[in-house]
């Protein structure tokens, strides 16, 4: 047996190289996402839908294609669940309705270039503090430099500048910090209980489903909902429902796995980035040179953060 581990320890290495790859480019996949339901965000909203209709589409649909999922896993994985009960409560706190309704109500009072700075840049802080805090990941010279190129990319893709802080609008960047910080320590958690992403996805998604939608139904009536036409309802219900909905949680929860979160936080950093070459064939939006700029800079910050020697 001892010979056995010896073997398994000196494979380790030759797997990292793999499993970082493999890491990347589920991270890529999640920013892809993550850029995609943003502009098509943007695209239902100009179209008569509003926050809270997306918000309902996202945990609505999510929850009824992954509740088969929870099923199985109630009748197969019984006691796991029922075991871990505080620990699904808290993710589910972490990454949805408490998460969805700050971030979507944020947007209610900070413009939109301070969107692609505050979540994701607390997203990118706080999930590396949180994993050296609870994780016990080391705070390497790198990883901090890593962040601190993200986080100027993300101030040239947005173009703030000082006239944009306003009561109001600290209002919103607050909110913002507080999705991303929720966001961060849903990544923590899933590393520290080793969660299993699917099963992850669908306890999160039917969490939102069975508290977020009937309050929205009380209240709105669905009316925004019901009179959209075909073609709006059925698109966001394609992108906010099923790609952000369930690829959202999943793209990130097994980027977590492979990455653990403080390299996993970084990767949303690329959405804005990504949400501005996208806008262009989807909402007739030219990419600002200091938007293409920028992206390239929180590539490099990425690679920079990402490609740390992890800890042994």
């Amino acid at each position: 047996m001892q010979k056995t581990m010896l073997v398994q320890s000196a494979r380790l290495p030759e797997d990292e190289p793999n499993r970082l790859m493999m890491g990347i480019f589920v991270g890529l996949l999640a920013a892809s996402i993550g850029a995609i339901y943003t502009v098509y965000a943007r695209w239902g909203l100009v179209r008569g839908l509003s926050s809270p209709d997306l918000t309902a589409l996202r945990f609505g649909v999510a929850g009824i294609a992954t509740f088969p999922l929870l099923l199985h896993a109630i009748f197969n994985h019984r006691v796991t669940l029922i075991d871990k009960w505080r620990v699904w409560l808290a993710v589910s706190f972490l990454a949805g309705t408490p998460f969805g309704l700050l971030m979507f109500g944020a947007l209610q009072f900070a413009p939109a270039s301070h969107v692609a700075v505050f979540p994701f840049a607390s997203m990118s802080v706080m999930g590396m503090l949180l994993g050296s805090w609870i994780l016990n990941d080391p705070l390497t010279s790198r990883k901090v430099l890593g962040i601190a190129v993200v986080l100027a990319g993300l101030v040239l893709i947005s173009g703030m500048d000082a006239s944009s802080f306003t009561a109001r609008t600290l209002l919103g960047d607050a909110m913002f910090i507080a999705a991303g910080t929720l966001w961060a320590g849903f990544g923590v958690l899933l590393r520290k209980h080793r969660l299993d992403p699917l099963l992850a996805t669908s306890v999160i998604a039917f969490s939102a489903l069975a508290t977020y939608v009937p309050i929205y139904i009380w209240m709105t009536g669905a009316v925004s909902l019901l009179t959209a036409s075909r073609e709006v309802f059925w698109t966001e219900v394609l992108v906010q429902g099923l790609i952000a909905g369930c690829g959202t949680l999943f793209t990130y929860a097994k980027m977590v796995a492979i990455l653990g979160p403080a390299r996993a936080a970084v990767f949303p950093a690329l959405a804005p980035g990504f949400a501005a070459l996208m806008a262009w064939p989807v909402l007739g939006h030219f990419p600002r040179f200091e938007e293409v700029i920028g992206l390239l800079v929180v590539i490099a910050g990425l690679l920079c953060a990402v490609t740390a020697a992890p800890k042994r």
